[in-house]
């Protein structure tokens, strides 16, 4: 508590308020308010909801299609509103995302119920895959947001009639990694390589649809085939490079878990020394050693405020040897709103997709808010079945 409270304070300010807001919390699980939401913007989140590619993509038993859009659906309604829905890979490599396809037509065609704007993310590395998103987009030319035609979804006010959805905004992302040997295990190239390919997927997603793009750095705070030290300043190199390009965002991706508090701020020191700025960055951390939320506040204190996060704390990476999943964003969710942050995320109702999805594809649930939370709800309604047979 002395932590969240020293971090309250360095974000937002001491503020009667924030005894509210910190009690609040302490119910374990508080839907964020719009109307006790800080106007500052400072105190704004955006959180990137991974489970459906990154959270599923290693499950080695195949997840019905039917299941995989439930679970859009289900989090389109918690108040996320940037959710990675797919991959545009070799289904050789990454079975899992082999209906891709079928689910981005799916989104287009039947955008879900949603309380504010949404945002779907899908993996492209090569112009292969981004021309078989394509050949989608191209079947529904009237059915998406563009650059040009919306706004980014985090600064979107709620939508009044969250039955009509407005056109989802389509999002492309590219992955590189921070050093050659993973470069080479994931994407069978070096990292130059990597860079060229995606010159061309950037530019060819801008120019033929207007599409955001996003570019993943894998490993910038250890790799498994190097070790820790994963140079800052190569990360720095790369990242230039696909802003360059025309990436609008880099997600920093700690794909094994091995970041450390004093290496996340050494890191975004790298970032910032090369001129990259805070708003173009994301986090994405896993939380093998138990650090992602330890590093996620030391990226809040640099003035981060993107963050990738999976339902459950679903995820992996087949090509890091003992990953565990991404940060579940029930822990996101509930961390951040006891520092006074505005997620605009529904932390209950993200607690029941996370029971729901691991209960679907049988997989414990990684989360620790989440069981407390429907632990929580259990003893609650078990003293009011109690209270009312005490009246009877």
């Amino acid at each position: 508590m002395a932590r969240a409270a020293l971090l309250s304070r360095r974000f937002l300010g001491c503020r009667p308020c924030m005894r509210a807001a910190a009690a609040a919390t302490r119910t374990f699980a508080t839907a964020s308010d719009p109307q006790r939401a800080s106007a500052n913007s400072n105190a704004r989140v955006k959180l990137v909801e991974v489970g459906p590619r990154d959270g599923l993509q290693n499950e080695k038993k195949a997840i019905p299609l039917a299941t995989k859009l439930e679970l859009i659906e289900r989090l389109a309604k918690t108040g996320l509103t940037t959710i990675e829905a797919g991959s545009f890979v070799s289904p050789k490599w990454v079975p899992q995302m082999d209906n891709s396809s079928e689910i981005l037509q799916h989104l287009l065609q039947h955008p879900p119920a949603s309380p504010r704007p949404l945002t779907f993310s899908f993996l492209a590395p090569n112009l292969k895959g981004l021309n078989n998103a394509f050949t989608v987009l191209a079947q529904h030319p009237d059915s998406f947001a563009t650059e040009s035609t919306t706004t980014t979804s985090s600064t979107s006010s709620p939508s009044s009639s969250p039955a009509s959805p407005p056109k989802p905004a389509l999002e492309v992302a590219v992955f590189a990694a921070a050093t050659e040997t993973f470069s080479r295990k994931n994407l069978n190239c070096d990292i130059a390589t990597s860079l060229a390919r995606f010159r061309e997927v950037i530019q060819a997603a801008k120019e033929t649809h207007s599409l955001r793009v996003r570019a993943y750095i894998s490993v910038v705070l250890g790799c498994p085939f190097e070790g820790f030290d994963v140079d800052g300043h190569r990360v720095a190199e790369i990242a230039t490079a696909l802003l360059e390009m025309g990436a609008d965002e880099i997600a920093l991706g700690d794909t094994t878990g091995m970041g450390t508090a004093p290496r996340t701020k050494e890191l975004l020191n790298c970032l910032s020394a090369a001129g990259v700025r805070n708003e173009d960055i994301a986090m994405h951390f896993h939380d093998t050693y138990g650090q992602a939320l330890v590093n996620t506040a030391v990226a809040l204190e640099h003035g981060i405020r993107t963050f990738d996060c999976s339902v459950g704390g679903l995820g992996g990476c087949p090509y890091s040897p003992g990953a565990t999943g991404n940060v579940a964003t029930e822990d996101m969710v509930y961390f951040m709103e006891t520092l006074g942050m505005d997620t605009g995320v529904d932390l209950d109702a993200v607690v029941d997709v996370g029971d729901w999805i691991t209960r679907e594809i049988g997989k414990g649930n990684a989360s620790a808010v989440g069981p407390a939370v429907l632990g929580a709800r259990k003893r609650a309604e078990a003293e009011r079945e109690q209270a009312k047979a005490e009246e009877a």
